[in-house]
């Protein structure tokens, strides 16, 4: 009874749970926890974190989850930031941990969470501000954890709470609970397998009534219970009974007002004697559901009397009793609509359930009025057909884990109102198929010893919804006959007969075989059933099956959106497998060798949702790369051979949200490198329990995870450096060609620009004095000129002191720095152009370094001698000639070679000149 607590609170939460859809996407890995799966995904988010052994809250928890479960782990404490910023959390549950200490403050950020379970932990103390922050709290379980105290205001911040369940601790007192029932809103008060002796209201110090309608106040210690005050104006419903022991209570309630909403009692293990039971129910004027518990037979039968004049009384429970007889007293409680164990000539409901019948009982057969009769876990050896036939409004039968192994078709002859039939686990070794059962909508007949069924033997229930069969060998159509409804209706054979269960929507078969029926042989073109409404189809093959048992039955499901099948098929389907099946949204494939499956199977269904392949060989996913899964949010590929998985495969899932790859041979080397980092960085794919992947085998030979490899090992290595080497060295190779081919020019000149500069720097900090007054600078082509025209007058008749190269320059001083020595040594440099001084090398070095001095200096250094009509056209590649000639002075010789002594008298004037800087002009 320890766990019971825990397993309210378990079913409690899955509840909830239906009610809440959440969001499948994740912005990362998680460590420790994963999102819960759903088929219909929206914003919220549920995350699963038990049985992880789990000693902290995880840090790496989405702010935004809705439900998180840590469940079953080692946690000791909860911290104050534990839960820090997860305001939309609704429901958490932190059962069976070991959780001793909540610091204050723990839960003050979950302002909006409604249900909190701590059950099967260590709290021995509720301190004061435990639950601040829970305001709007409505279920609380701290069942099973020790409680000896708590304090006055430990519920204070708990305004909305509705239920609490403090079962299986240490409280002691009465008064201990009093904070509890002055809370607003609580209905419902577990205080089951405490320590109370006694539960007296007179112990209580309330000033006004509670509002509780609902209390379990069960314990072997208790020996009083007494309502003597006002102060459960509402209850509704009292539970007690014993834990463990057996002894009688003492039952006080002197006035009979005090339990005048009680419609809910239930009293178990012997807590009162015959008299005692007499007396309570007797005082019970409202009394709508009793259930009694573990009492013996005699005691039960002595207490019909008294029972059966209870006016209000419609319900009776009597668990655990074992009983193999229906006593025929209870034909008295006519007031009855529902039983557990006895009848009524006006019950609607028999619960004769986990008992040791070998028969329906013989009364059973006048309850007319009867509408769902269990007599599941019985000993039930063999049904006849007086048993239901009176029965003609029964509904639901259930007959599951019985002795039954033959059903004639007599026995449900009279139950044309029959919708549920539930005769799973028994020793059927045939099913008649001359049952007809119009209304019948739900059929299971799984793990019998049936050997031989075929669709034909349903065709009697025209309105099932729900199939659930097994066998040994099962009959289904072939694909020739299916072929011959979807392709060549017109030439279908009088022989062949068309059948349809028109409203069958989830098929389930189970083959069982234990003998290979080689020999069996079955007319498969004279019966042809489709099932159009067909929307579940699951199929599952324990040891061997004939591959065509179930290869075809899928195909007349248009409109089937969810397809399993389990060991059916030794090898991948054929491609043509789905045409007939473009709904598909769900699809499961258990052990089935898919190592050499190709993508054709799965583009006829362009809107798969979700797909299961575990179990399967698949040691590549390749063949899904070209599958056109676009739609696809969930793949599970569990227990496979996956060992290296390529990242880019799941670039062709745009829609993938979860991905489960659990127990696959990964292998730790840097060929997972890349899908290690996916799985760490991608913001769309949860790969579930990424973080618990084994290696098969890894770099030091020991037990390792796959995401605890460290990556960076493979950017380190020598192949990387190699490459990297490599690349450089190509990378430097094309970029020395192409600057060799184009960029050479501008490299060489700005080479010069910085030795002039370099020149000028150390020129001035010497101050050297002009030793010429100006350097000439020629071509070797034009020497003729210079000698001839150019030194008689500057030299001879206006006594300029010119340096010319191979006359002043020093013998074995480097070209260039004579050249530089004789431009910085000169007032001015002349520049004597011509075709052939354009295409000069050493020409073009002195006119760039000269017109840098020009910049530099911002002095008229330069003075421009053309011996040809040059057009500025021409003058393009020599872009540093074209750019000076636009903004300085020239001199051209052709147009004053008539009167050279014009020319001359320029020159000298260019030659007297100071620093300042003239205008473009042409003389």
């Amino acid at each position: 009874e320890i766990l019971e607590g825990l397993k309210r609170c378990s079913s409690f939460i899955n509840i909830l749970l239906l009610v809440v859809n959440f969001n499948l996407s994740l912005p990362y890995v998680l460590k420790k926890c994963s999102v819960r799966y759903e088929e219909n995904p929206s914003a919220d988010m549920a995350l699963d974190c038990a049985n992880r052994k789990i000693e902290n809250v995880p840090k790496d928890i989405p702010k935004d989850a809705v439900s998180l479960n840590l469940n079953n782990n080692w946690m000791q404490k909860i911290n104050g930031g534990d839960f820090s910023g997860m305001s939309k959390l609704r429901i958490l549950d932190l059962t069976s941990n070991q959780i001793a200490q909540v610091d204050e403050g723990s839960f003050i950020d979950l302002m909006f969470l409604q249900t909190l379970c701590m059950g099967n932990n260590k709290l021995n103390v509720l301190m004061s501000n435990m639950f601040q922050g829970l305001s709007n709290l409505t279920v609380l379980f701290l069942n099973n954890n020790g409680i000896q105290v708590i304090h006055a205001t430990a519920f204070q911040f708990l305004t909305s709470l509705q239920t609490l369940d403090l079962g299986n601790n240490r409280l002691r007192q009465i008064t201990d609970i009093q904070p509890i029932l002055q809370l607003p809103q609580i209905t419902m008060l577990g205080l089951k397998c405490n320590s109370f002796t006694s539960f007296e209201t007179k112990d209580l110090l309330l000033n006004q009534s509670s509002n509780l309608q609902e209390l379990d106040i069960s314990g072997d210690s208790l020996t009083i219970f007494s309502i003597s005050t006002p102060v459960f104006p509402y209850l509704q419903k009292i539970e007690i009974s014993m834990c463990f022991c057996y002894k009688d209570l003492q039952w006080e309630i002197p006035d009979k007002q005090f339990l005048r909403n009680i419609s809910y009692l239930y009293l178990g293990r012997s807590i009162l004697s015959f008299e005692g039971i007499t007396k309570v129910l007797e005082s019970l004027d409202s009394l709508h559901h009793l259930r009694l518990e573990a009492l013996k037979m005699h005691v039960y039968e002595g207490l019909l009397f008294t029972i059966c004049k209870i006016p209000t009384l419609r319900k009776l429970d009597l668990f655990n009793s074992h009983i193999k007889n229906l006593p025929v007293k209870l034909a008295l409680c006519s007031q009855l609509t529902a039983l557990d164990v006895r009848k009524s000539d006006h019950l609607r409901s028999l619960n004769v359930c986990d008992n040791q019948l070998k028969q329906v009982p013989h009364d059973a057969r006048s309850l007319c009025s009867l509408e769902i009769l269990n007599l599941n876990y019985n000993y039930i050896l063999e049904l006849t057909c007086e048993d239901f036939e009176n029965t003609t409004q029964l509904r639901e039968l259930y007959l599951k884990r019985n002795r039954i192994s033959q059903v004639d078709y007599c026995v449900f002859l009279n139950l044309e109102s029959l919708k549920l039939l539930d005769l799973s686990f028994n020793q059927l070794i045939t099913f008649e198929n001359n049952i007809f059962l119009p209304q019948l909508e739900i059929l299971n007949i799984n793990h019998n010893e049936i050997a031989f069924l075929e669709i034909l033997d349903f065709l009697g229930f025209q309105s099932l919804k729900q199939l659930d069969l097994g066998t040994t060998f099962f009959d289904g159509m072939t694909q020739r006959s299916f072929h011959k409804v979807n392709k060549q209706e017109n030439n279908i054979s009088s022989r062949d007969r068309i059948w349809e269960l028109k409203l069958l929507e989830n098929l389930t078969i189970e083959l069982n075989p234990r003998n290979l029926f080689s020999s069996l042989q079955t007319n498969y073109s004279r019966d042809i059933v489709v099932f159009k409404s067909m929307k579940r189809y699951t199929a599952i093959c324990n040891f061997f099956c004939f591959p065509h048992q179930l290869a075809d039955i899928h195909r007349s499901m248009t409109y089937l959106e969810n397809f399993t099948v389990v060991n059916v098929f030794t090898e991948a389907p054929s491609i043509d497998m789905f045409w007939f099946n473009p709904d598909l949204k769900s699809v499961t494939f258990i052990e089935t060798d898919f190592s050499e499956a190709g993508p054709e199977l799965f583009l006829p269904i362009p809107n798969l949702h979700s797909l299961e392949l575990s179990k399967c060989n698949i040691s590549s996913l390749d063949f899904l790369v070209k599958a056109n899964l676009t739609a696809l949010r969930f793949l599970k590929l569990t227990d496979n051979e996956l060992s290296v998985i390529n990242d880019t495969v799941f670039k062709s899932f745009p829609s993938l949200t979860y991905l489960d790859l659990d127990n696959n041979p990964f292998t730790c080397n840097c060929s997972n490198a890349r899908f290690i980092q996916w799985v760490k960085n991608n913001k769309q794919t949860q790969v579930v329990n990424a973080h618990q992947y084994k290696c098969s085998s890894s770099v030091d030979k020991g037990e390792s995870l796959l995401l605890e490899y460290d990556v960076h090992l493979c950017w380190d290595d020598g192949r990387f450096f190699y490459f990297i080497s490599s690349t450089c060295l190509v990378v430097l190779t094309l970029l020395t060609s192409f600057i060799y081919n184009f960029l050479w020019w501008h490299l060489t000149y700005t080479f010069h620009l910085f030795l002039a500069y370099f020149y000028d720097s150390q020129r001035r900090k010497k101050e050297v004095l002009h030793r010429f007054d100006a350097f000439v600078s020629y071509n070797v082509h034009d020497e003729g000129w210079v000698y001839r025209e150019m030194l008689p007058v500057l030299e001879g008749q206006q006594g300029w002191r010119l340096c010319l190269h191979h006359r002043d320059f020093q013998p074995g001083k480097p070209i260039i720095e004579n050249i530089t020595d004789a431009i910085y040594g000169s007032r001015k440099t002349i520049c004597v152009i011509s075709r052939s001084y354009l295409q000069s090398e050493w020409c073009s070095r002195e006119i760039q370094m000269a017109s840098f001095r020009l910049f530099d200096e911002k002095k008229d250094v330069l003075v421009l001698l053309f011996l040809e009509n040059i057009p500025a056209r021409h003058l393009s590649p020599y872009y540093r000639m074209r750019k000076l000639v636009k903004k300085r002075t020239y001199l051209s010789w052709p147009q004053v070679a008539q009167h050279p002594e014009v020319f001359w008298q320029n020159v000298q004037r260019a030659l007297q000149t100071g620093g300042a800087l003239t205008e473009n002009t042409d003389l």
